[in-house]
């Protein structure tokens, strides 16, 4: 225990050095104090001494915005006064005005009061009077002038269109090749006829029935392919000149050898068919339209080959429709599709209505449509565009050098037709009209009566479908059935 408060006990000295230096701690606080106090009075007096200058400086401004204020105060007073001075100006002169008016109005009426006595006449026949005048003098002057217009106006229209169409058909001038309906492929030997037939004629049949071509041996040295459709009897030529080179000639081969060209046959018409688009400028158009416009590579029009024509009449089309200042884009794709249904095989109709049918399904334009349906004038123009179509068409068609007929066969189609109704039981005369495209035929009234008039007319229709499977348009037949009756009076 000793030992323990021993260990507690602490020197004199060592307490006064604490107190000592606990002293001087707090000497140095409260010097150190008095210097915060010190920069803290001194910051105030700073803040207080710029809140002063910025309060001088405000109440400097403010008088000076006051004494402003008091300027724009009596400027505004001043122009009030002057705007009050200037209205009453205005108003006094506007009396004036209308005193000077009422004077003049009066003076006016005393006047015509006086002339009205003096010319016996009022007011409103003098004005008829003077009317008549001038419109008598105007209408002969309007005469005068609309009939040199119109003089001017005739003889400038035959020229301008004459212009028109020359420069149209400039930019339409294409290449032109004539074909036939009727291919030939030349034999190295007669020996491949033998081999052509095959063996109880079995090849022959084979590859009339794959192709769909009628095949005539009788010509030394060649065999000729016969068909309406074109692309069948490219078909048939292509499959025939390679069983020829391959040699190995039989059922087979040949349906194989046909299959493989009508597939490369395809790929060609759709080829045909963009570069076609592309070159008339239509793009984005879909593959089974582009497949049936390439079809016109194979198909002629009185030897006018029909894709030539279609890219001939688009261009003679476009430049027509620059000229005249209509919609391009319609008469384009109307000069392209117009002769579309000539090229639908699977389906029956006049190529018009066929046209008609599919841009329909494809949702074109009604425009477009309107102008493919038109452009033979089997129905009326619905537009400019219809028009420029129908022009352009016939100029593409009826140039020198486009198309050609043998004029044997044209003066024996005629015939034929003619003769197909004049064979009918009381038809007095029938004529072939529009290069065959009407057939008019008159009848004796006694022998046919109103009723039979109408089976004689269906019945040379269906006669004239058989006889003609393929008709570069329609045939109309008008049956005519007319009674007269005459009486005389004595003299």
């Amino acid at each position: 225990m000793f030992k323990f408060f021993q260990n507690l006990f602490i020197p004199k000295e060592a307490i006064q050095k604490v107190i000592d230096e606990a002293k001087q701690k707090a000497r140095e606080i409260v010097l150190k104090a008095n210097e915060d106090a010190v920069k803290v009075r001194q910051q105030a007096e700073a803040d207080a001494r710029k809140i002063t200058a910025e309060a001088v400086q405000a109440e400097k401004e403010l008088n000076k915005a006051r004494s402003l204020l008091g300027q724009e105060k009596a400027e505004v007073q001043r122009e009030r006064q002057l705007f009050e001075e200037e209205k009453k100006q205005i108003a006094l002169q506007k009396q004036t005005i209308e005193s000077v008016k009422k004077d003049i109005e009066d003076r006016r009426e005393s006047l015509l009061t006086k002339l009205e006595h003096i010319a016996s006449l009022t007011k409103e026949q003098a004005k008829d009077m003077i009317m008549r005048g001038v419109e008598d003098k105007m209408k002969e002057d309007v005469a005068k002038r609309y009939t040199a217009f119109e003089e001017e106006f005739k003889l400038k229209a035959a020229d301008k269109a004459r212009e028109m169409l020359t420069d149209a058909m400039r930019f339409g001038a294409v290449d032109y090749t004539a074909e036939y309906t009727l291919s030939v492929v030349h034999l190295p030997s007669d020996d491949y006829k033998g081999r052509i037939i095959g063996k109880d004629g079995r090849n022959i049949r084979a590859f009339e029935l794959a192709t769909g071509v009628d095949v005539d041996l009788d010509e030394e040295g060649v065999i000729k392919l016969s068909s309406f459709d074109a692309v069948r009897r490219e078909v048939a030529r292509v499959s025939l000149e390679r069983l020829i080179q391959d040699g190995r000639i039989q059922p087979a081969r040949i349906e194989e050898i046909v299959k493989k060209t009508q597939n490369e046959t395809e790929k060609e018409m759709l080829k045909a068919g963009e570069d076609l688009c592309h070159k008339c400028g239509v793009y984005n158009l879909p593959v089974e339209l582009m497949r049936l416009l390439g079809r016109f590579k194979y198909r002629f029009s009185y030897g006018q080959n029909m894709i030539l024509h279609t890219l001939e009449e688009t261009r003679i089309g476009i430049a027509l429709a620059h000229e005249l200042k209509c919609d391009v884009n319609t008469v384009k794709l109307g000069c392209l599709f117009h002769d579309i249904g000539k090229v639908i095989a699977d389906k029956e109709g006049n190529h018009i209505d066929l046209g008609v049918e599919i841009l329909t399904k494809y949702r074109f334009p009604q425009a477009v449509i309107d102008a493919v349906a038109s452009h033979h004038e089997d129905v009326p123009f619905k537009s400019v565009e219809g028009v420029v179509v129908y022009i352009a068409d016939a100029v593409s068609g009826s140039r020198p050098g486009a198309r050609h007929e043998d004029i044997q066969q044209y003066v024996q189609r005629i015939q034929t037709i003619e003769n197909i109704a004049k064979t009918k039981q009381g038809v007095k005369e029938a004529y072939a009209l529009q290069a065959g495209r009407e057939l008019r035929i008159i009848v004796r009234p006694d022998a046919v009566s109103d009723a039979e008039l109408v089976i004689l007319a269906q019945s040379v229709k269906d006669e004239l479908e058989k006889q003609f499977e393929v008709f570069p348009g329609q045939i109309t037949v008008t049956a005519i059935r007319e009674s007269r009756v005459q009486a005389t009076t004595k003299i």
